[in-house]
């Protein structure tokens, strides 16, 4: 039996290559759903084609070879079951998502399937201060210089800033205590994400509370680090701000100082001009996959997650691609 190809149909057959790039793009724009109910297709056709549109941007962007690469963890359910994400800090988009937690075999796999060629001309990699990456990536890439994530190092210090305001709650009673309730979310957000009510509250706060004020002041100061462009300047920075920690009660700040003193290398290191890149990034792909994840309640099918995640920061598909292979 002789089955004939017809070029203007998918590998879907039931479909033409045009329908399945126009769907694959109303799947960018809003959820499964949602499209399936606009095209009357079930929701696993929907899926199918989706995934031909986004294979087609992955083979289209080209295999990586990446010179600089951001190092992230999600959590694709509850719990703690996480995914590596790597990403070309360079092109800004991701390039692999991979691994069964956090573990240096998980990280491993990624260079494993990167090739030794590629892997040996890595050059730096962005990362959080979490020991098996560094582990793995010293084994596989020693040539590549690592900096600590500043938006990593950040949060530690908003986790210092929480703990100091529920020592305050707990010490405190009576009305001074009602200044404290429900403005978690105030102190820890950054001043410009705030309402004018949030602002006001968060004044309130701050005048009522002098150790509250204090950390507060400490912490949007610290932010300062990775404006210096040498290590002499954000180091002498560094211990004044160490320095002003003194008398002042202030023990979960004490511990962070420590933390920065112990990885102070990859920190310091986003100093030297060669060490520039786009910081904001790998935050930046973590709040883009968290909507993704609300967007579809949690995909049930991983490797499918795993394609939107990468397809996510490739350009769409052009109109010619209706005329080549889907």
């Amino acid at each position: 039996m002789f089955v004939e190809q017809l070029d203007w149909l998918a590998k879907n057959p039931r479909y033409t290559r045009r329908f399945a790039l126009h769907v694959g793009k109303l799947c960018h724009e809003m959820t499964n759903k949602a499209v399936g109910e606009i095209e009357r297709l079930h929701h696993s056709t929907v899926k199918d084609l989706d995934k031909l549109y986004m294979q087609e941007q992955i083979v289209r962007a080209g295999p990586p070879a990446p010179r600089a690469i951001g190092v992230d963890e999600i959590s694709i359910r509850k719990g703690h079951d996480y995914r590596i994400i790597v990403s070309d800090l360079d092109k800004a988009r991701p390039i692999w998502v991979g691994g069964r937690g956090r573990k240096e075999e998980d990280f491993d796999q990624f260079f494993a399937l990167l090739g030794a060629k590629k892997t040996a001309r890595l050059e730096l990699a962005v990362m959080d201060m979490w020991r098996p990456f560094r582990n793995s990536l010293t084994r596989h890439a020693p040539q590549a210089r690592v900096v600590f994530d500043k938006f990593h190092v950040l949060r530690h210090l908003s986790d210092a800033l929480d703990e100091v305001r529920r020592s305050e709650y707990r010490r405190l009673s009576g009305k001074d205590r009602t200044f404290i309730k429900g403005q978690r979310y105030a102190l820890l957000s950054h001043w410009e994400n705030l309402s004018q009510d949030g602002r006001q509250s968060l004044e309130k706060l701050l005048a009522a509370n002098r150790r509250l004020n204090t950390a507060y002041v400490l912490k949007e100061q610290f932010g300062q680090l990775w404006d210096y462009r040498r290590e002499g300047w954000a180091r002498a920075f560094f211990e004044r701000w160490r320095d002003s920690l003194k008398w002042q009660r202030l023990k979960p700040y004490e511990r962070f100082a420590k933390m920065i003193e112990r990885h102070w290398n990859g920190i310091a290191a986003y100093c030297l001009p060669e060490n520039k890149v786009s910081l904001g990034l790998v935050e930046g792909l973590n709040n883009k996959i968290r909507v993704l994840q609300r967007r579809a309640y949690g995909y049930a099918d991983e490797d499918y997650l795993k394609l939107k995640i990468v397809a996510a920061f490739l350009p769409p598909l052009p109109r010619s691609a209706s005329r080549g292979p889907l």
